[in-house]
């Protein structure tokens, strides 16, 4: 086996995949992370500060 078989798969592998990532369709970004996480804080907090029971719990007799 030569030395540079391995060099030549890698190329043709490279090849490969610059043809498959040219001929797929660019993604649209979604939001990102950092505001996704951000709303997600938001969302917890209120749930946290929103108390979980409308009527008052009473103590038993």
């Amino acid at each position: 086996m030569h030395a540079d078989i391995h060099l030549q798969l890698h190329q043709l592998h490279a090849a490969e995949l610059h043809r498959a990532a040219a001929t797929t369709a660019p993604r649209v970004p979604g939001p990102a992370l950092r505001v996704q996480l951000g709303w997600r804080m938001v969302e917890l907090g209120l749930r946290l500060a929103t108390p979980a029971h409308r009527h008052p719990v009473g103590l038993a007799a």
